[in-house]
């Protein structure tokens, strides 16, 4: 099985890379193929509302002059997909929200191509705003009909200088659960996953 987990934050090494490979390490252990791939900082940019894509069915946007239908490639590929964020007024950064408005769009016009894939969200905070950021995330991926595992807290850690999310036990311990609540509904699900029921 493969999963993909998806860096918004511009900041190598930073918090929401760390919490993401805390995730990432559980479905490896549990011997999934897994892949961090980076989108904050890369100038991917938001949805221009053209509907090319309902047009096309190709599984692409038809904006291709940025990152975005390579990494979205991805996301179709996955039986699950992390996205983490840090948090930025309130919300996600920049460029993990133009990858959520087109990615659930793109799938969206390809016959919900998100349904009954794994999602869940990653939320790198100093203080406040993480849960709006959290939401975000979630709202995608609850409007692409995709299942959200749940874990002993809401998936954030905590902290401010690269690397100080380290600092943040309770955090990092929720994010290897959330890995292995992954690893066992991908377990749960995939030998029934052809049969999502479609509208």
């Amino acid at each position: 099985m493969y999963a993909i987990a998806v860096n918004g934050s511009p900041r190598r090494g930073g918090n929401t890379e760390i919490l993401l490979k805390e995730v990432l390490s559980q479905l490896q252990t549990a011997g999934w193929e897994t892949e961090l791939v980076k989108v904050g900082g890369t100038a991917i940019r938001g949805c221009i509302a053209c509907e090319k894509c309902f047009e096309n069915k190709d599984n692409e946007c038809s904006v291709k002059k940025d990152k975005f239908n390579d990494i979205f490639a991805k996301m179709l590929k996955a039986d699950a997909m992390i996205l983490g964020s840090p948090t930025y007024f309130a919300a996600v950064s920049a460029d993990l929200k133009a990858l959520i408005e087109r990615a659930g769009y793109v799938a969206y016009a390809n016959d919900h191509a998100f349904a009954g894939k794994i999602g869940a969200a990653v939320v790198a905070v100093r203080r406040g705003g993480a849960t709006h950021a959290y939401d975000s995330i979630n709202h995608m991926m609850q409007m692409s009909r995709m299942i959200i595992p749940g874990s002993t807290y809401w998936n954030m850690g905590y902290g401010l200088g690269k690397g100080e999310v380290l600092k943040d036990e309770e955090g990092l311990a929720n994010m290897r659960h959330i890995g292995k609540c992954i690893d066992w509904l991908g377990k749960a699900i995939k030998p029934h996953i052809l049969n999502y029921p479609k509208p």
